[in-house]
């Protein structure tokens, strides 16, 4: 218990009330957004703050266990993870409504299995890569961690979940890159990608759901009223709400109901609206804030498996950051990826706080403490 006293001293408190503005800012644009549906917003923000403090429940839990104990169990991880991927193709719930199984439902609770996959993968990938750090720019070693991350990826892709994929790609790069990938097969992998996108456009590997969200981000005027209308209602509100925004509960795209998925996908764009260029800033300023802090407890980890799960839990949050982002304003497609820490939804909420409870578990113990 003395050991655990002196381990609780080394929490980052600070990256942890980063979290909570976040949320707290999550939960006011949430109430925003969702004021005018029918019974209000209170169920919104009951369940949004329901799910906040179930993770920072799940972050005390993971605190109390040495990081370096999981590592054991990688490989039963890996297995579990994709059988659930596997379960949600032959069982998964919402093609109906959304064009894809991505959910599961059990006992009358619905939750979208590939959340809680991309923690587990991370772990996985970081055990195998600081194995194998010494060997990392040997094509066997290579081949085999883009294999061992590839079988997930092909599964989330199947559902279909393009941006899920495109953040298991996002965060398996970025921890093989820190491991000290040489700049030749990132080169090479910049090219074989250029070249393969034509590829993919004219074998069929691209879906034509997949196609056109290509070409209506290249001009969502082709189709102004069904798949052009969130991009364009997202890009008025956003430029709408100019330097100090229109206020809470004020925004006329975001409370005359224009704006689509504005309590989840496209909360940024709410943000935008009522808060303006002044509230923005602020959000991203604590995203910059809390990033920084993550990069730093990696480096200063006091082990390569370690570092490495800061590194890819870093790269998967920055991923959905930017990415949703990125797509509010126009600059990626739209992918369906929500905001950490912002967006309505439980099961993505619970994956952040537990990729936060990692990277302070890894903080916490970064001292090598001899018995």
């Amino acid at each position: 218990m003395k050991l655990e006293g002196r381990l609780f001293k080394k929490i980052d408190y600070k990256l942890i009330v980063i979290i909570i503005l976040i949320c707290t800012l999550g939960v006011v644009m949430i109430g925003s957004a969702t004021h005018t549906y029918i019974g209000g917003s209170e169920g919104f923000i009951r369940t949004q703050v329901i799910s906040i403090i179930m993770g920072l429940i799940a972050m005390v839990v993971i605190l109390m266990i040495d990081y370096n104990s999981v590592a054991r169990f990688w490989i039963p991880i890996y297995v579990v993870c994709n059988g659930l991927l596997v379960a949600v193709l032959l069982f998964g719930t919402g093609k109906e409504t959304w064009g894809a199984n991505r959910w599961i439902r059990i006992a009358g609770r619905q939750f979208q299995p590939a959340d809680f996959v991309k923690i587990g993968i991370i772990i996985c990938l970081a055990k195998l890569i600081s194995d194998n750090k010494e060997t990392i720019n040997e094509p066997a070693t290579l081949l085999k961690i883009l294999a061992f991350a590839g079988l997930p990826m092909v599964l989330i892709y199947k559902q279909p979940d393009l941006g899920t994929a495109m953040a298991f790609a996002f965060f398996t790069f970025g921890m093989i890159f820190i491991a000290g990938l040489n700049f030749k097969y990132i080169f090479l992998s910049a090219i074989t990608g250029l070249i393969s996108l034509p590829l993919m456009w004219v074998t069929g590997l691209l879906k034509d759901y997949h196609k056109k969200r290509i070409m209506i981000f290249l001009n969502p005027e082709l189709d102004p009223s069904d798949s052009g209308y969130q991009i364009l209602q997202s890009k008025l509100a956003v430029g709408s709400g100019m330097i100090f925004g229109k206020g809470l509960f004020k925004g006329s795209q975001t409370q005359y109901g224009f704006l689509p998925e504005k309590h989840n996908d496209f909360i940024f764009s709410v943000i935008a609206e009522e808060l303006g260029f002044v509230g923005v800033t602020i959000l991203i300023a604590l995203y910059a804030i809390m990033l920084k802090r993550l990069i730093n407890i990696a480096r200063d980890a006091k082990d390569d498996f370690g570092a490495y799960l800061v590194i890819g839990n870093t790269f998967m949050l920055a991923f959905h950051i930017f990415a949703n982002i990125a797509m509010t304003i126009g600059l990626m497609p739209v992918t369906g990826k929500p905001l950490p820490f912002i967006s309505y939804g439980g099961t993505f909420m619970l994956t952040n706080m537990i990729a936060i409870g990692i990277i302070l578990n890894v903080n916490m113990r970064r001292d090598k403490i001899n018995f």
